[in-house]
């Protein structure tokens, strides 16, 4: 049975509200999913939540809940969220579900069994937002302060020292450099690469913690040889990956989905997913082909020229910006995915504004994509008594060929930005053709051949034509904006007929004489806007 195409993105923590990070890792995901699923292959697509950790103690205790009750109650509004955007995940990963827990068990006692677990004590610098251990080599004093500070999220550290179970770390440096210098694609984009390259150059912390103590972290997998300690919330994590495919109990299912193609994460977390996890892997025995295929660490949003945090409480709500920013649109939740992939590359820092936000839809959906739709669909209906012309042989204008030819090349040119993640490169050559086809009604302006008796043939064949560029359209779309695709699949009167990428290679592919549906504008502007 050939391999499943496997995504991932990480396990969010629920210690607050899904926030435009969250979505946007996750859409690029869904994005990624529906591509491949539209090019026929199989496809799972994992997600989930990340619900151990003192951070979660302690938000669940300021919010005067338990910490399971805190959790359900998180755990629900990113559900509902991934719902809004129409987010087509295979699975939804809890760590407090009884299948995680018990094979991070079965994990912790194998790698203990097998000798490959110290017990020692530990005295270091510890940073409670990010739950991570801290090296002196690895720190930079505080200016003005003689604590130092998280070089991930500065925030200052406190001094720890407490016994644990650790994951020796710098006994596997030199297999790590090997691997990742001989898989230089295996982190993307090339300048996350070179920030793990220049992580290698330096000597790793001799081990890795595992384990907490329970009279610090009470929230968290027990450990099951040693009832004084719970297990870290990292490694919990991470292991989501192998423990849902089936890695303790389900081989088959495990050796269909293993190794993940594509890791989706953001850049902060870096260190985590090319450092820590490639070296459990490999304590756990995986070999160099089971290790993951490749890591893509995408930048941050912004609002003004800080990131977004919400200790600065510049959070931007996905759903406000749904509901509320968009309100109106019958499309809102695919306008703020088109958003999200189009505005910036994928792999760079972005900046969020509802300007923004509003510019891309007034000018690439409204007058564009909304606009050639609405057109091509309306004339069909006045022009063509609102059935799909006849196709005729490609005219002699000069306009006719390279629309045509600009049609054919598209799949080629989103399928090669799709392998490269470079969602906005691909969305950039859906709308060239858009505007091409846009300006094609221009020059061969149907409104007057239909004055003409003699020019009857000629009408038919640019309506076709357009036809044909809408229906390409719908389907390289359809990933990016499945609710616009579907809707505009239906204008074409192509019913239940499934959207398959090859299909988009092909000329001619809409039946003669097909009836167009109802065509209300896909985007409405002002008054025309559903009221929300």
């Amino acid at each position: 049975m050939p391999k499943v195409f496997y995504i991932t993105t990480p396990l969010y923590y629920v210690n607050a509200a899904p926030h435009i990070g969250h979505s946007y890792t996750t859409v690029a995901a869904d994005t990624l999913a529906r591509y491949h699923r539209l090019k026929g292959e199989a496809v799972f697509l994992l997600t989930g939540t990340d619900e151990h950790g003192q951070k979660i103690e302690q938000a669940a205790a300021a919010a005067g809940r338990s910490p399971h009750i805190f959790v359900d109650t998180v755990v629900e509004q990113f559900i509902t969220l991934w719902r809004m955007l129409g987010i087509s995940y295979n699975d939804f990963l809890r760590t407090t579900q009884p299948r995680h827990t018990q094979a991070v068990q079965a994990i912790l006692t194998r790698l203990r069994d097998e000798g490959k677990l110290v017990r020692a004590a530990y005295q270091g610098w510890y940073c409670t937002p990010d739950e991570t251990f801290w090296t002196e080599a690895e720190l930079a004093p505080a200016i003005g302060s003689a604590a130092p500070v998280c070089p991930t999220c500065q925030r200052l550290l406190e001094p720890v020292k407490e016994v644990g179970w650790h994951l020796p770390m710098r006994t596997a440096q030199s297999w790590l450099v090997q691997f990742v210098t001989s898989h230089p694609g295996v982190v993307q984009p090339t300048s996350r690469y070179n920030e793990l390259l220049g992580m290698l150059e330096q000597p790793l912390p001799e081990s890795l913690c595992i384990t907490r103590p329970r009279s610090r972290v009470s929230w968290g997998i027990p450990v099951p040889f040693d009832p004084e300690h719970v297990t870290y919330v990292w490694f919990d994590a991470l292991l989501n990956y192998i423990t849902a495919p089936g890695y303790i109990d389900n081989p088959t299912r495990f050796q269909q989905l293993w190794p993940a193609d594509v890791h989706l994460i953001g850049k902060d977390i870096l260190r985590h997913h090319a450092v820590y996890w490639p070296i459990l892997l490999h304590a756990l025995g995986l070999p160099d082909t089971l290790m993951p295929q490749r890591i893509m660490a995408h930048g941050w949003w912004k609002v003004g020229e800080q990131k977004m945090s919400k200790s600065l409480g510049n959070i931007v709500d996905p759903t406000v910006v749904i509901q509320h920013v968009l309100a109106g649109q019958p499309y809102a939740a695919d306008i703020y995915r088109y958003f999200l992939l189009r505005e910036v590359p994928f792999g760079q820092d972005g900046h969020f504004s509802e300007e923004a936000l509003k510019t891309r839809l007034s000018a690439d959906l409204g007058n564009d994509l909304g606009n050639l739709v609405n057109r091509t669909i309306s004339m069909i209906e006045r022009y063509c008594a609102g059935q799909i012309p006849v196709l005729e042989s490609i005219g002699c204008a000069v306009e006719d060929e390279p629309l045509r030819q600009a049609a054919m090349a598209l799949p080629n040119l989103v399928d090669e930005a799709m392998d490269r993640l470079e969602f906005s490169a691909a969305l950039e050559a859906i709308m060239r053709l858009v505007t091409s086809a846009n300006r094609y009604i221009e020059v061969a302006a149907p409104w007057k051949l239909s004055k003409d008796p003699q020019m009857a043939g000629r009408l038919r064949m640019v309506l076709r034509g357009l036809a044909e560029v809408v229906r390409i359209i719908a389907i390289t779309l359809d990933p990016f904006m499945p609710s616009v695709a579907e809707a505009i699949w239906q204008q074409l009167g192509s019913g239940t007929t499934s959207r398959r990428l090859a299909d988009s290679q092909q000329w001619g592919m809409l039946p003669t004489g097909q009836s167009t549906g109802p065509h209300p504008v896909l985007f409405p502007r002002g008054k025309d806007a559903t009221p929300a």
